[in-house]
């Protein structure tokens, strides 16, 4: 059986009642990564000298799973496995790595970036009920986390789950900063 989910940042205020009624996480892109990337604490693309610097090396972003008992949201700040799927059952704490083949970009007035494949685990059995993927910069030293995405509890047994990815765009695409 495989099952494949999508999901993406909706923007949080129209859907922050229902998401907290639903799930103990809470869709979120984290306080703590919208300074980063005032900071240029997060390279999601290469770029050319911007006479202050040059980026010539994309960071590694991971995404793992979390238990619908978790409780991950806007104030996570790090990565961590608190509420993880324990590493068990073809899934090793720590996520997947992205494929990041695709440069951020804007559509208007809003810049976005989605990674360039889904994300995949094969013949998953997830160590409970799981509702939610946190996305992390594995290249940094703190692995600060950047942003935490809902869908409905899954329970997965001897399965192969995908995570499909959205359309890289100023509409659905997975980080969004308008």
């Amino acid at each position: 059986m495989r099952r494949i989910l999508q999901f993406i940042l909706w923007p949080l205020a129209a859907y922050a009642e229902r998401v907290l009624l639903l799930y103990a996480n809470t869709q979120a892109l984290c306080t703590a990564a919208k300074v980063q990337f005032l900071n240029g604490s997060h390279a999601f693309g290469a770029q050319a000298a911007n006479g202050t610097r040059t980026v010539t090396t994309k960071d590694v972003f991971k995404l793992a799973l979390f238990l619908a008992s978790a409780s991950r949201g806007a104030a996570d700040t790090v990565y961590d496995t608190t509420g993880e799927l324990a590493g068990t059952g073809n899934y090793t704490q720590g996520g997947v790595t992205l494929t990041n083949a695709t440069a951020p970009t804007n559509d208007g007035t809003t810049a976005h970036w989605t990674p360039s494949a889904s994300a995949s685990w094969t013949n998953l059995t997830s160590s409970g009920a799981f509702d939610a993927a946190v996305l992390y910069n594995d290249s940094a030293t703190a692995k600060n986390e950047v942003s935490v995405h809902t869908f409905s509890s899954q329970s997965i047994t001897a399965a192969d789950f995908t995570l499909t990815m959205p359309t890289n765009n100023g509409t659905t695409g997975l980080i969004r900063i308008a």
